[in-house]
C-alpha cells in the first residue's frame, strides 16, 4: 500500500465536504491505524448550492460560510482528524495574517465534467497567484511536518477549477518540501477521463458508520438515501468506500 509507511500525512481539499466525498473512508482507515491526518481546506464553499428546505430562510455567502465551517468541523471529528486549517488562515498562512480564499464556483461543461464559472470573484481561490498559495501551504507543512502530501489528480477529479488549482498547489508544495505527493481518486464517473488502472485501489467498508456520519454532517450540500448520495444539482452516486492512490 502506497501510504502504509507514513505516520503523519496532509490532505489538501478544495471545499468543505470534499474530504468526505472523495477520501472519507481512507481518512477513517488512517486515523484508526494511528496515523496523524491533517487536513487543509482551501475555501469555505460559500458558492455551494443548498438542499431545498434544509435552512429556515435565505442566507448570505458569509452566513453560508459559517454554516459550512460548522458542518466541516462535525465531519472532521467523525473521521478522526485532529488538526484542520483553512488555507490562508494560520498556521496555513505565509505571513501569519489571516486571509480568505473564496469558492470560485463552476459550470457544468457536460455530465461529470465541470469548468470555470463566468462570474468568479477576484478573491476566488482558482485565480490567486500560485506562488502565494504554495507559500501558505508551505507554512502549514513547516508547522506540521507531514511525511506525505495528498491531493487531487491534475483534472481535479471532475474538473472543478478549485480542485484543479488545489492539485497544482499541493503538488508544488510537496516538491519544494521534498515530500512524496500522492494523488487520490474516489468514485469515478463512467465518462471520466481519469486512468483508473494507474491507481492502487483499496476498499474500506468497515468504516461505513463513520463515513455515513460524516456525510450526514454536510446536510446543506446533499441528501442520503441508504448508500446513495444525491447532490443539490441532482447528481447521484453511491457512497464511496473505495479510494485510489498513485504517486503524483
Amino acid at each position: 500500500m502506497l501510504i502504509a509507511d507514513f505516520q503523519r500525512v496532509l490532505f489538501v481539499h478544495a471545499h468543505p465536504d470534499d474530504e468526505t466525498l472523495a477520501t472519507g473512508a481512507l481518512i477513517a482507515q488512517l486515523t484508526a491505524d494511528g496515523v496523524q491526518v491533517d487536513l487543509v481546506t482551501c475555501t469555505r464553499g460559500e458558492r455551494g448550492e443548498l438542499v431545498p428546505g434544509v435552512l429556515p430562510g435565505p442566507v448570505t455567502p458569509q452566513e453560508l460560510s459559517r454554516i459550512r465551517e460548522g458542518e466541516l468541523a462535525t465531519a472532521v471529528a467523525h473521521l478522526g482528524i485532529e488538526q484542520h486549517a483553512f488555507l490562508g488562515t494560520p498556521p496555513a498562512s505565509r505571513d501569519g495574517q489571516a486571509r480568505t480564499y473564496e469558492d470560485s464556483g463552476m459550470e457544468w461543461v457536460r455530465p461529470g465534467l465541470a469548468g470555470p464559472a463566468a462570474d468568479a470573484s477576484p478573491a476566488a481561490f482558482s485565480v490567486q497567484p500560485v506562488d502565494d498559495l504554495v507559500a501558505d501551504l508551505s507554512a502549514l507543512v513547516a508547522a506540521t511536518e507531514p511525511q506525505a502530501v495528498l491531493g487531487y489528480d491534475a483534472g481535479g477529479g471532475y474538473g472543478h477549477p478549485d480542485h484543479v488549482r488545489a492539485h497544482e498547489v499541493a503538488r508544488l508544495t510537496a516538491e519544494r518540501a521534498g515530500l512524496p505527493f500522492l494523488e487520490f481518486v474516489g468514485w469515478l464517473d463512467p465518462e471520466a477521463e481519469t486512468d483508473a488502472d494507474s491507481f492502487e485501489w483499496q476498499d474500506y467498508p468497515e468504516h461505513l458508520p463513520a463515513l455515513l456520519a460524516a456525510h450526514d454532517a454536510h446536510r446543506t450540500q446533499f441528501t442520503r438515501d441508504a448508500d446513495l448520495i444525491t447532490h443539490v444539482g441532482g447528481q447521484q452516486h453511491p457512497l464511496v468506500t473505495r479510494v485510489g492512490l498513485r504517486r503524483g
